[in-house]
């Protein structure tokens, strides 16, 4: 099998992102890949050769880098969730896959289960190796630790990772990664060598921070929650990242099937990976398809005009009606132009349904400030969690968030709930917490917070290119037009030595 041609598509933002389709097979796969990826080096590695091949054999396979990392377009600050979520998509409809299965390694896992929650009509099955819901907590409630040490992952667990992730960081560039993710390696020299460029090519020492940051405030569990398709977890006994983390998802996920591994290793192309590959070829090839959803992860916003009943005595039932029509057609200008979609109007307000929170959380902003322009003031309330589809309106509890949410908000305020806060890390917003709250007919207490004046930028995240040296752009170069000479000489220089 050639090596595939890389190709290019944008994002909805205009960013491009690099992406490779290889295989024939009957099902549609795509690779979410974790922590770095670089499309034109991992073809010179022989293993992750023969990895991805080896998916290439049953599936017709989508491989694709990050925004920001390989051979994507270099970005001045960490992409979304939701951003993620539109690269799956856009390199799916790049590649005229209607309906895939996803694959989500490591840190690949949580776009791929946020996509999978929200876009189920276009995704098959999900697998998910090495991966977690989010990182633990700084500060945990009792139940929280408690759950947590159900599963094997504490506080201390967690801090002592941080502190070796941030050692391998500070070291950027020298290979570190093989410690962490691949200890049956770290003897060998020439892994170190060959995982040194591949930290260079992928990825800025500074982007690699980023990315790292990025995931100490990820919460994709109400998402995982929420996956309604055939889900594989596999996990390494003695992976870095906790076992625990592959048990808790497999856990949360409704019917999702747990395969504990052996190995020491968290990366995917090594030690015994035909046990991966077997357990994946084995899972999908197996699945049968899946009816019409009838539920669905989305994002709610929910709007209500101030003083309503006020104003329309003062105005008279004709003026008033006037208003609220011009009221209506600001507010799907708004909703439309952002993505999302009104799905009624409440008389007073509207409800309003969007892919991702980031996109609904700044059109209510926009929103307000358009409304005090028709000489009304309004508030709205934003979360997201698996709402009932019933035709073209939505129901369920997570509406009912959304509308109680918003009730909360003062004049000229938007308000989102923790889990919306979860979700919109690196997406540039800002919160301010407003405490624990009771929200009328929803059990237990709610976080809720109040969008907030935006922290400035920091200086643009300088692409990888800023880095690598000149053997590492000659490296790269030969990578791309011969990576089968490469992938001969890590063949050799990975061989152990003869003892005399």
């Amino acid at each position: 099998m050639q090596t595939p041609d890389t190709l290019y598509a944008e994002r909805p933002d205009g960013v491009t992102i690099a992406y490779q389709v290889l295989g024939d097979g009957p099902l549609d796969l795509v690779f979410c890949f974790g922590f770095i990826s670089h499309l034109d080096l991992q073809w010179t590695n022989p293993a992750m050769a023969r990895f991805f091949r080896r998916l290439a054999s049953f599936s017709r396979l989508a491989l694709y880098d990050k925004a920001g990392t390989g051979l994507s377009d270099p970005v001045p600050r960490i992409s979304t969730l939701e951003e993620r979520m539109e690269e799956i998509r856009t390199v799916m409809d790049a590649a005229g896959m209607e309906r895939a299965a996803l694959f989500g390694e490591s840190e690949g896992g949580p776009s791929a289960i946020l996509f999978t929650a929200t876009c189920r009509e276009r995704v098959t099955a999900l697998v998910l190796y090495g991966s977690f819901s989010g990182h633990l907590p700084t500060e945990l409630s009792h139940a929280q630790r408690e759950l947590a040490a159900a599963y094997g992952v504490t506080p201390e667990i967690a801090a002592r990772k941080d502190g070796e992730m941030a050692e391998v960081l500070a070291s950027w560039g020298r290979g570190g990664i093989v410690d962490l993710f691949m200890p049956s390696l770290a003897a060998n020299k020439a892994a170190r060598r060959g995982m040194a460029l591949f930290e260079r090519a992928s990825v800025s020492p500074r982007m690699a921070r980023a990315l790292n940051d990025a995931v100490q405030h990820i919460d994709v569990s109400a998402a995982a929650a929420s996956v309604s398709v055939p889900t594989l977890v596999m996990h390494r006994r003695e992976d870095w990242i906790p076992i625990g983390a592959g048990r808790y998802l497999a856990d949360i996920i409704p019917g999702a099937r747990f395969v504990e591994l052996e190995g020491t290793d968290h990366a995917y192309c090594t030690q015994d990976y035909d046990a991966i590959l077997d357990e994946t070829q084995r899972f999908l090839t197996g699945t049968s398809g899946i009816g019409e959803p009838e539920r669905v992860l989305t994002t709610v916003l929910f709007t209500d005009i101030v003083d309503s009943t006020a104003h329309a005595a003062t105005l008279g039932d004709a003026r008033w009606r006037e208003l609220l029509e011009r009221h209506d057609a600001l507010v799907r200008e708004h909703v439309e132009s952002a993505g999302g979609r009104v799905v009624k109007s409440t008389g007073d307000g509207a409800l309003a349904c969007f892919a991702g929170p980031a996109r609904a959380i700044r059109c209510a902003q926009d929103l307000l400030g358009a409304v005090q322009e028709l000489g009304l003031e309004a508030r709205a309330g934003v979360h997201t969690g698996e709402c009932e589809a019933i035709g073209d309106d939505l129901g369920g509890l997570a509406v009912h968030i959304g509308a109680r949410v918003a009730a909360k908000a003062q004049p000229g305020e938007v308000l989102v709930s923790s889990t919306v806060t979860d979700l919109v890390v690196g997406s540039g917003l800002a919160f301010s917490d407003r405490g624990e709250h009771e929200l009328k007919g929803v059990p237990g207490t709610w976080r809720i917070y109040a969008l907030a004046r935006a922290t400035p930028a920091g200086p643009p995240l300088e692409p990888a290119a800023d880095q690598m040296t000149a053997a590492d752009r000659a490296t790269v170069r030969v990578a791309r037009r011969a990576p089968g000479v490469l992938r001969a000489i890590s063949r050799l220089s990975m061989r152990e030595p003869r003892q005399s």
